[in-house]
């Protein structure tokens, strides 16, 4: 399926669209009109989420302004610039991992984030982009599909800064910097049996992670999603709390700002990683459609500007930005609606945070600075 992928984007030439004055501008509008909605949305839950609070509201809306003007500019970036300076944010990106392991700001038992200035950051978040943007620039200027040693050179850009992230610990941002180079390789042609044995290896490796690798609160979240009324009032509290508060919703919703579970404080973390429940009981299961097909016409937006893309590296770049957006809805909705083990994934462009917005309007300037911009 992927090969027939590839190669149906070879066959498309620039010369088959013709720009509007958008375009000229290095700009999709539906896709920035998509991305404005979605931010509207955030808004509004986050209003209710964090009890009316005008505090974060303000925060938030300086987050989406930031990353908005870094997508806007980044926009304007030639593809070649990005190939040629691929590197850069790549080492960059590692060199503050390995900082934030002897520097790093702790906080509920992990130590993910740098301080400077009074300024906090995820250094994590920066190879979401910088790890695809590292293996589009590799083997788009490669014979495709990649041979055997370009697939062990990428899996190795990508395992550095996994182990790294992995080390925090934080293995949800882990897997999603796996998944955003995995679709690299995907996108380039990765023949079956590499994919089979990668997951047979895998299936084989699960019991060197549960007896080596794992925290005991990695392990107790696993077994707390098999059986969450096991521990009712401890590790199983969030998720019984949120699949109640998505339960007691319905079709249509209690309201807005009027979920009990998120007004009365029974929902955990409800304006970060779980704040996809608060929509649900104060919009119904109506809402959270909504905000799926929100979500799917921007992932469905991205994929038609990978059609366009001149190069190979902008195709596997943009391909890529695309469908790990899409991951981080469903690891998201996953773990909150008790399917997934809890990973701490926040809902992309809603939940509250600065790193996690930023770095996703960067990821889609890039998109649209290989797609829409100069050839």
């Amino acid at each position: 399926m992927q090969n027939d992928f590839v190669r149906h984007l070879r066959q498309h030439s620039t010369g088959m669209y013709r720009k509007n004055r958008w375009q000229k501008l290095h700009l999709d509008l539906p896709l920035i009109v998509l991305l404005m909605l979605l931010c509207g949305v955030g808004l509004l839950v986050l209003y209710s989420a964090t009890d009316q609070s005008q505090h974060y509201v303000k925060r938030q809306l300086a987050y989406y302004g930031i990353g908005f003007f870094v997508m806007l500019v980044t926009a304007q970036l030639s593809p070649r610039l990005l190939v040629r300076w691929a590197a850069a944010p790549y080492g960059m990106g590692l060199l503050l991992l390995v900082a934030v392991l002897f520097f790093g700001v702790g906080a509920k038992g992990a130590q993910r984030w740098l301080e400077l200035g009074g300024f906090r950051f995820q250094p994590s978040e920066i190879m979401k982009i910088a790890v695809p943007l590292m293996l589009a620039s590799y083997l788009g200027q490669r014979p495709l599909p990649p041979a055997f040693r370009y697939i062990v050179a990428a899996l190795l850009m990508m395992a550095l800064p996994g182990l790294l992230v992995g080390l925090q610990p934080d293995l949800g941002t882990a897997l999603l910097i796996f998944a955003s180079g995995f679709f690299v390789l995907f996108l380039a042609g990765l023949h079956k049996r590499y994919m089979g044995g990668a997951a047979l290896l895998a299936l084989a490796a699960i019991p060197l992670f549960w007896l080596f690798l794992l925290h005991d609160y990695q392990k107790q979240r696993i077994l707390t999603l098999l059986d969450p009324q096991a521990d009712r009032l401890g590790s199983g509290w969030n998720i019984i709390q949120s699949t109640t508060a998505i339960g007691s919703g319905g079709w249509q919703g209690k309201g807005w700002m009027q979920g009990t579970q998120s007004q009365l404080d029974f929902l955990p973390e409800p304006h970060t990683d779980f704040i996809i429940a608060v929509l649900s009981e104060e919009f119904g299961l109506t809402g959270v459609l909504s905000l799926l097909g929100l979500y799917l016409l921007i992932v469905g937006r991205c994929l038609f500007l990978t059609l366009r893309a001149s190069n190979m590296f902008g195709r596997l770049l943009a391909g890529s930005i695309a469908l790990t957006f899409f991951v981080y809805v469903v690891v998201n909705m996953g773990m909150v609606s008790g399917v997934l083990p809890v990973v701490g994934v926040p809902l992309p462009l809603v939940s509250y945070g600065g790193t996690s917005i930023v770095t996703l309007l960067l990821g889609f300037g890039m998109l649209m600075a290989v797609c829409v911009g100069k050839k």
